[in-house]
């Protein structure tokens, strides 16, 4: 049976020598002569995983005609943001391991991981401003700044058990899906192409990126560490109400409700998420968020079936499904 590393790989085919390029470009910028710089980069490296957002961009100028000798550049660009986005999200929440290696804040300390992932984004801007288009800097510079306001929104409604979905999925679509949607929009309009052709783009990017942020949270409930390869269990520890805990609580009586707020605020408990498996059964929850996700793949689908056929239109479809069977 493959592995779902395997598997995109496959699905990853029409794009193959953009991806080899990518990866030559994204060692090349992240490559220091400071000695210090160096081992953590090379540590860093080790978390870049499927490299999918990278891969959208590839895939969707392939499947829209607009290639360019750039995308490659541009992907790299992408995936050195996500790169800088991880290491600080492990800071936020105070993740210990990730693709089965210790994280930047664990490895070193919190003050080096912010510096690092300060040290990505610098190098991905710098090369983006290499490029012979602005429209890569321009609308990645936004979607930064849509990733902070994400985050920031994020953290001031942990414990916040009356959000609502629609709250839920506004911070998730900025925190997470804004760089799959600039993913998707840069393949199939850098260096400045088709603007109505790129909206929609970017809208089976941010259904996809939402889709993802849902499965990656049900996941950090119902997987173990060692299967999932990064630390699990972060989101209850602080604080965050995710889709599949929210689905769970609004479901369910008065008496679970104050046992689940009991869990996300009582001092010094050592495994939350152990013990909010205990007090609720969050199996319902999980089922309906997983169903939402769908929806948004199915919706992500649907954006693209209007584009001439071609292996990459087929691979693109084939990669938003492949999210919703992802286990790691």
């Amino acid at each position: 049976m493959k592995g779902s590393k395997e598997l995109l790989s496959e699905l990853l085919a029409p794009v193959a020598p953009g991806m080899e390029r990518m990866r030559a470009i994204l060692a090349a910028q992240v490559d220091e002569r400071s000695a210090a710089v160096r081992d953590m980069t090379h540590h860093v490296a080790r978390f870049q995983g499927k490299q999918l957002r990278g891969a959208l961009v590839l895939l969707t100028g392939e499947a829209t005609g607009n290639t360019t000798d750039e995308h490659a550049a541009v992907a790299a660009i992408v995936e050195m943001i996500h790169l800088a986005t991880l290491v600080h999200d492990d800071i936020l929440d105070g993740a210990e391991v990730r693709r089965r290696v210790a994280c930047v804040n664990q490895r070193w300390d919190n003050q080096i991981a912010v510096l690092l992932g300060d040290f990505l984004y610098a190098r991905a801007f710098a090369l983006s401003t290499q490029l012979s288009s602005r429209l890569c800097s321009r609308l990645l510079a936004e979607t930064t700044r849509t990733l902070c306001v994400g985050e920031i929104e994020q953290s001031t409604r942990r414990y916040d058990f009356e959000m609502s979905r629609a709250d839920y999925e506004s911070i998730a679509a900025a925190k997470t899906a804004s760089l799959y949607a600039a993913a998707c929009e840069l393949g199939a309009r850098y260096p400045g192409g088709n603007q109505e052709l790129g909206a929609r783009m970017a809208e089976a990017g941010r259904n996809l990126g939402l889709a993802f942020q849902i499965i990656d949270d049900c996941l950090d409930l119902t997987a173990r560490e060692e299967e999932l390869g990064k630390s699990v269990g972060t989101d209850v520890e602080d604080g965050k109400v995710t889709l599949p805990v929210l689905l769970t609580y609004q479901a369910a009586d008065e008496g679970v409700r104050a046992a689940m707020r009991d869990v996300y605020t009582r001092p010094e408990l050592l495994d939350r998420r152990a013990a909010l498996l205990a007090v609720c059964d969050v199996g319902r929850g999980v089922a309906q968020a997983q169903a939402r996700a769908q929806e948004l793949v199915l919706s992500a689908q649907r954006s693209v079936t209007d584009l001439p056929p071609s292996e990459a239109r087929r691979s693109l479809e084939s990669v938003f499904a492949f999210v919703l069977s992802r286990s790691q």
